[in-house]
């Protein structure tokens, strides 16, 4: 059992004069020391030096944290970039139009970390029977100016939200926060809309708000938009 040592200050001052170097050696102490006061006996008397080196402490502190939280932020935004990067990877190495939807709905909530991605169209409810069944969500025409709040409105980001299943499907329940972007794929669905959605949703309130930047998203919807180009039907009316 041990057994607890106690130490009193004639022994820590004598151990400070054998080691002239410990403060020294240790300088982070010295932010959590009191230096004595240089009036004494008289309390109406402020000491400017105290008053001072309190207030350098504060500052000191203010600026650590002010660098963590920037070192925090850079990390951050380092991963978002590097997760991007990866998912535009998975998009342009999709051979087929299948597979680019699969890399959409299923590969890519895995690399950007959010808990669904949907792909909608605006081709109505029942779909085009050129792009068969497949885990795309359709969607009335209109519908994509009407989410995204205008026809010059390309992205959206939605801190608080709830979806009737019409743009996330079966993960509408699990959705509380999204960010959304327009897809512009011309006239390939024929009578269709030519607009298309891209959906990131996350379960947590707030995973997206109106602080955050937008040029990401702009960035991996235009390399979807030319991807699904490639695959979309052209219209032959």
């Amino acid at each position: 059992m041990n057994e607890s040592v106690s130490i009193d200050e004639d022994e820590i001052a004598a151990y400070l004069r054998d080691n002239p170097d410990f403060l020294k050696d240790n300088p982070n102490l010295m932010d959590m020391l009191n230096p004595p006061s240089r009036w004494k006996g008289d309390g109406n008397v402020v000491d400017m030096q105290s008053v001072m080196l309190d207030r350098l402490r504060n500052e000191s502190e203010n600026l650590k944290d002010a660098a963590n939280l920037l070192i925090s932020t850079t990390r951050s935004n380092m991963l978002i970039q590097t997760r991007t990067h990866a998912s535009v990877i998975a998009i342009l190495g999709a051979d087929s139009f299948e597979k680019l939807v699969h890399v959409v709905c299923y590969d890519m909530p895995i690399l950007l970390d959010v808990n669904a991605v949907s792909l909608c169209f605006e081709t109505g409810e029942k779909g085009h029977p050129d792009l068969g069944e497949n885990d795309i969500k359709w969607l009335a025409p209109g519908s994509v100016d009407k989410i995204l709040g205008g026809p010059g409105e390309f992205a959206k980001l939605l801190e608080h939200t709830s979806d009737d299943s019409k743009v996330f499907g079966e993960s509408a329940g699990l959705v509380k926060s999204a960010a959304l972007a327009r897809l512009q794929i011309g006239e390939r669905l024929d009578n269709a809309g030519s607009f298309g959605l891209m959906a990131f949703g996350a379960r947590n309130r707030g995973s997206f708000h109106g602080g955050q930047g937008t040029d990401l998203l702009l960035f991996i919807s235009r390399v979807l938009e030319i991807s699904l180009l490639r695959w979309l039907p052209t219209n032959q009316a």
